[in-house]
């Protein structure tokens, strides 16, 4: 479940195609320039990405930590990139400006059509669903008998509330979470880096935070994610986004990320969070393990090593 700092503005992105039209997109023997965002766990998907591509013989340029959702999707419309992993709740509100949902079939229907407009390939589905968690101490859901988004009226007097930027400003962000639940805290919401909201919370600085579900730090930290009982949050499910001319980079890029659908489940990914996070590893070192123990073709290799 990733982020967004600005609501979608399509004659900017119409600009930035007609710009990529008007420089071309390079040719085979390019490398594939793969993204992420800034955040850990878009850097491990853009490292799976990356690593695949290169068992299968393409060159692979790293471009990570790029920034918000905006940043990336403006990156990969203008074509100074070529793949990242986006969630599928995030590209249906924040950068398509559709409604919410959680029908997962229509929601996939939806975005492949409108990416396909824009020359991008929707897909394939990496196999998990990161969608937000709402995340107290465990402490204090044992004190205030915190289970659900709907028992923070029992504490919206007391609690600090801190966010990232983009859950603060998007759509299916703090805004309609307060109106689907009819929160009203007292203390409006203290505004910080995603990376620095779960040290702060765990600190005491604040009392909840917005997370993802399939953060390692979440149980390494003694935290705990609310039930969404009403349903607000649409599915995020994790999908590499690419554009359509990738294999004139280098022949059979598409087929090789295609074999990486349903290859993490959320154990798989909570767990490589944590590597990297908790454990201090780097997230190429992360990637290695997974890709030399994952049951696929990719992990295989496709070209001899």
């Amino acid at each position: 479940m990733p982020l967004c700092d600005d609501p979608p503005v399509k004659k900017l992105q119409l600009v930035l195609m007609s710009i990529a039209i008007l420089l071309g997109c390079g040719g085979e023997g390019e490398p594939i320039r793969v993204g992420s965002k800034n955040f850990t766990e878009s850097v491990i998907l853009a490292e799976v990405v990356a690593q695949a591509l290169e068992r299968h013989g393409c060159e692979v340029e790293r471009r990570a930590n790029l920034g918000g959702t905006m940043v990336a999707h403006s990156a990969i419309t203008s074509g100074s990139l070529d793949a990242y992993v986006e969630y599928s709740g995030t590209a249906l509100t924040a950068i398509l400006g559709e409604p919410a949902s959680s029908d997962r079939a229509a929601v996939d229907r939806t975005i492949r059509d409108q990416y396909d407009r824009l020359g991008l390939v929707w897909g394939p589905n990496l196999g998990f669903n990161n969608t937000f968690a709402m995340i107290v101490r465990k402490s204090d859901a044992e004190a205030f008998r915190l289970e659900t988004i709907s028992d923070l009226k029992k504490v919206e007097r007391a609690f600090q509330p801190g966010f990232g930027p983009e859950f603060a400003a998007r759509p299916d962000g703090y805004d309609g979470l307060r109106q689907t639940y009819g929160l009203a805290f007292t203390n409006g919401p203290k505004t910080m880096d995603l990376g620095l909201t779960y040290r702060a919370l765990a600190g005491g600085q604040v009392d909840l935070i917005a997370g993802n579900s399939t953060d390692g730090l979440i149980e390494s930290l003694g935290l705990v994610a609310l039930k969404d009982d009403r349903g607000y949050f649409p599915p995020y499910d994790a999908a590499v986004v690419y554009r359509r001319e990738i294999d004139s980079r280098c022949a059979g890029a598409s087929d090789t990320i295609a074999a990486l659908a349903g290859t993490i489940d959320e154990t798989e990914m909570r767990r490589m969070n944590f590597e990297v996070d908790g454990g201090k590893r780097s997230p190429a070192e992360v990637v290695r393990e997974f890709l030399a123990t994952a049951g696929t073709a990719v992990a295989a290799g496709s070209v001899e090593e």
